[in-house]
């Protein structure tokens, strides 16, 4: 329970199935209440400014106005804290980081049937609902990230493979692609180095979130595939429901992937794969910890550290939301402690330096 306020939650969705299903679903957790139920945008929109929920629960597909259309006017005229119920296709998957770019705190994704849709979601569902209500809201809607496609650079990429050279690891979680969009188009795409990124997201997810980011980058950006060797100019993001590592083979870096159980809930995590990065790479890493709840990246943290690497953070002023920022800033292992815009400078600077 998040703290002892009863979080009242309004729910958007065309089906009365799923909206009675998400109903009783709420109706069994002492710290929800729900308020009312809206089938569609429009009716959404309207219940929003006259109800004043703290959380607003979304579908994105609807007839009269979809979800998308209705986030993006209710961030601008009455924000709320909205976690999106998007389907596990690929234009689900590209409509949710439309919605995550607007304003969306967080998603789920439904399973196939409506009724396992919602029994195996409501854990995750329940979780990022209560987070969500915590997240800053405001540091959302006065942050409009815009970017346009880039012409990729030609310079020449540089395979790595010594211990000589830096990488870059970066792990984030809620908030995380809105976080990311900022840092990745704003690096250079001559970086001397390559990046790997740990985002918690499930499967299908991954591939349309470094997509996006690819074509708003100088940079390479790709969802990382088993035995990929890790490149200069390159970023490399860790697929839903896989762990990603890097390993050493002769003169290459390598990126491993493995279904292994989740640690600490997560598959992936950003722990394993910071880990195996500050044992290849030594004080040549850069580790970067940016919004997200929880403590996921604190161990691997610790590791880069320990390795003498260098560790940047985000500055809970701009963190949607700052739980694994601050779990790492508290250990005292954190070397610089930047906003949300700073954080590519940092990046960069470490990279070249």
């Amino acid at each position: 329970m998040v703290g002892c306020r009863m979080i009242k939650i309004l729910i958007v969705d065309d089906s009365a199935f799923m909206r009675k299903l998400l109903t009783d679903l709420f109706a069994t957790e002492p710290d929800f209440m729900v308020i009312d139920t809206a089938r569609n945008g429009k009716d959404a929109i309207d219940k929003v400014k006259r109800l004043k929920p703290d959380l607003v629960t979304m579908d994105v597909e609807m007839p009269v106005m979809d979800g998308i259309t209705a986030l993006e006017i209710i961030m601008k005229e009455a924000p709320v804290p909205v976690v999106m119920v998007s389907s596990l296709t690929k234009a689900g998957a590209e409509a949710t980081l439309k919605a995550l770019e607007l304003g969306a705190i967080d998603f789920v994704a439904k399973t196939a049937g409506p009724i396992s849709s919602i029994t195996g979601i409501r854990e995750k569902l329940l979780e990022k609902c209560r987070i969500a209500v915590q997240a800053n809201v405001l540091q959302i809607i006065n942050k409009t990230i815009t970017a346009s496609p880039v012409v990729k650079p030609t310079v020449p990429t540089m395979q790595y493979g010594s211990q000589t050279e830096k990488i870059i690891a970066i792990g984030t979680s809620t908030g995380g692609p809105r976080a990311l969009q900022e840092v990745i188009t704003k690096l250079p795409g001559n970086l001397p180095c390559g990046v790997v990124i740990v985002q918690h997201m499930p499967p299908g997810f991954t591939k349309s979130l470094s997509e996006r980011l690819n074509s708003l980058s100088a940079l390479t950006v790709k969802e990382a595939e088993h035995n990929d060797v890790v490149t200069a100019g390159s970023v490399y993001i860790a697929p839903g429901d896989y762990h990603m590592l890097l390993e050493r083979e002769g003169n290459k870096t390598v990126i491993k992937l493995n279904p292994n159980p989740p640690v600490g809930g997560h598959r992936p995590a950003v722990d394993p794969m910071m880990e195996s990065v500050a044992e290849l790479y030594g004080a040549k890493t850069v580790g970067v910890i940016l919004t997200g709840m929880g403590h996921d990246g604190s161990k691997g943290m610790q590791a880069i550290k320990r390795q003498k690497g260098y560790t940047i953070a985000e500055d809970q002023s701009t963190s949607v939301v700052y739980g694994m920022p601050k779990s790492v800033i508290e250990l005292g292992i954190v070397d610089k402690v930047v906003p949300l815009p700073a954080v590519a400078a940092e990046i960069t600077k470490m990279a070249i330096k």
